[in-house]
């Protein structure tokens, strides 16, 4: 090479090096502040206090590339197109954060962990691993971490008692494994404007003897998806339905029932976030260790509760959702609600509220919904003190097999965006939610009569009873997606609902029973209970004062119970908790 070539090398280079730099610091903050990180719980000053930490703990990693992933959902696409060139253009660091689909990030941490080649430096993973994570030892525990090793790059202002998800990313050990990043629950949604109407009201009453309202229970929800199904029929020229869901056979499905559907028919024992000794997916535990699924080992998830689920998901979807919701996927089934001919939806994402709240079929001209949400009715199986529903926390997770340097420097981009500087305007654009600071703010009092009850219910007493997958479930991955596969058999009408369950009861004993002959968890590790007679069990759990698993019930269609949304929501309260 030339000395020519070498100088003009060498000057590109420090160009090139400037251009990296030179865009860096506080001006870049100012700006940002100014511009997009509006509303906030600080004042601008101490928001430049904040960013003036992050610019100089990323001095060691300027113009370093770092990658990121995440699902993809509105909250997330707002980190990845705009947070990300913020972090950028503050820090110095190059920051890409890509997004895909949950199962492919559950799949790619999957590869990561097995081979130990650095696929990603950080990943916004569901809290649903936690016991993946904290069996396995492939993640980083965040307190350690924070006090130790990332100490010089953990923000001294971090409130970790703030996130709202602590308590789901906290293992058996007393560690933190993840840091929440965003929040969101799947509850009841419901035409407000239909279940007002002084005519349908009427007529409900007169064939039901009961108000037409909120359901407390499956038995009312039952009843007004066959009222407006097949009584009130059309709405406007419009043929409406009373319930809506999806059914194809695909990994998606199974998002349907891990996230605690059996939970709310009332599978598992009393207990949160999770029920014990027997969760949600009716898993058995004994202390730390797994000990079997199936109802002959102690388990639960094929006992009466969790097949009346099954039973109950295949009747309503067949009788009273749109014909073409039995072939829909999760994505594709999404949208329905807002395209205004559906009058409640049992099991809905608070994700979606984004959607929901744009101009459309289901809004007012003045932009307030016509639809609310509330929490989920229960089935003829839940007893006071379970959880009632699924909460969803995307939530930050280190791996050990990334390089300590790129660690540290995807951590800085973890605290930036749930930073107080940041967090509360993430939540306003994806309507999720981190911190309980956030949730108060008078900036969410303000906007909450357009959002349709999700302030108020996260503002409530009953949000604690909406929970992850929790510690019981040893191998996530792997676990999961046996559920798709075998319920998609009772779906798809090739198995019943009871063979279905006894195949998955079946399919993750065999799991769990790899994982102690491996011996790779350690004292936590499964290790299963003998086969018994279900009746051992049921007699079992009456004398522990335990509930799961439960006997059939000889009557799984109680009267309907309902109660009028505005009385409940005005139940809740109206400031915040007083902190201990």
């Amino acid at each position: 090479m030339s000395a020519t070539k070498k100088t003009f090398g060498l000057a590109g280079l420090m160009i090139a090096l400037a251009s990296t730099t030179a865009i860096a610091g506080m001006d870049e903050a100012k700006k940002w502040i100014d511009s997009e990180f509006q509303p906030s719980t600080l004042s601008k000053e101490a928001q430049m206090k904040e960013m003036e930490w992050f610019v100089n703990a990323a001095k060691p990693f300027v113009g370093m590339e770092i990658n990121v992933v995440s699902e993809t959902i509105t909250t997330h696409e707002y980190e990845s197109k705009t947070l990300a060139k913020a972090f950028t253009e503050i820090t110095g660091i190059k920051l890409k954060h890509d997004l895909i689909q949950e199962g492919d990030v559950v799949e790619k941490i999957q590869t990561q962990m097995q081979s130990g080649k650095n696929v990603y430096d950080g990943w916004i993973n569901d809290s649903d691993l936690i016991g993946t994570h904290f069996r396995y030892k492939q993640a980083i525990a965040l307190s350690d971490w924070m006090t130790g090793e990332g100490k010089d790059v953990t923000l001294p202002t971090l409130d970790v008692n703030d996130f709202i998800g602590k308590s789901f990313t906290t293992a058996p050990d007393g560690k933190l494994y993840q840091l929440p990043d965003q929040q969101f629950a799947n509850l009841y949604w419901f035409r407000y404007d239909w279940f007002t109407n002084a005519e349908y009201k009427a007529k409900f009453k007169a064939k039901y003897g009961y108000e037409l309202g909120v359901p407390v229970n499956w038995s009312a929800y039952e009843d007004i998806a066959e009222f407006f199904t097949n009584d009130i029929k059309e709405i406007g020229g419009v043929k409406v339905y009373g319930h809506m869901d999806y059914g194809k056979k695909d990994p998606s499905l199974g998002w349907r029932f891990t996230d605690a559907w059996l939970s709310m028919a009332g599978n598992g024992d009393k207990g949160i976030p999770n029920g014990l000794p027997v969760d949600e997916w009716g898993v058995r535990m004994e202390g730390c260790r797994p000990v079997g699924s199936s109802v002959e080992r102690g388990g639960d998830t094929n006992g009466p509760a969790a097949v009346y689920s099954i039973v109950k998901y295949l009747e309503w979807l067949k009788k009273y959702a749109p014909p073409q919701a039995q072939g829909m996927t999760f994505g594709e089934a999404g949208p329905v609600p807002a395209q205004g001919n559906i009058a409640q939806q049992i099991f809905w994402y608070t994700a979606f509220t984004a959607d929901m709240v744009k101009p459309g079929p289901v809004v007012n001209a003045d932009g307030s919904p016509k639809w609310r949400m509330a929490p989920s009715p229960k089935g003829a199986y839940w007893k006071e003190g379970m959880k009632l529903g699924y909460q969803d926390a995307g939530s930050w997770t280190l791996l050990k097999s990334t390089p300590v340097d790129r660690r540290k420097a995807a951590w800085l981009y973890a605290q930036f965006i749930n930073s107080k500087t940041i967090s509360l305007k993430k939540s306003h654009v994806g309507l999720t939610f981190t911190r309980e600071s956030d949730i108060w703010d008078k900036s969410f009092t303000e906007r909450a009569p357009k959002l349709g009850g999700l302030i108020e219910f996260y503002r409530s007493p009953a949000r604690v009873q909406w929970t992850p997958t929790g510690n019981n479930i040893p191998d996530y991955p792997k676990m999961a997606q046996l559920w798709w596969q075998n319920i998609g058999d009772a779906s798809s009408g090739a198995k019943t609902a009871q063979a279905a369950m006894d195949s998955l009861a079946a399919a993750q004993d065999s799991v769990l029973e790899r994982l102690e002959k491996s011996g790779v968890q350690g004292e936590c590790g499964p290790k299963l209970n003998k086969k018994e007679t279900a009746e051992f069990w049921f007699a079992k759990s009456a004398k522990d004062g335990n509930i799961a698993p439960q006997r059939k019930l000889a009557n799984e269609k109680p009267k309907g119970e309902t109660v009028d949304y505005d009385t409940l929501i005005k139940s809740w309260p109206a400031t915040p908790p007083k902190k201990s």
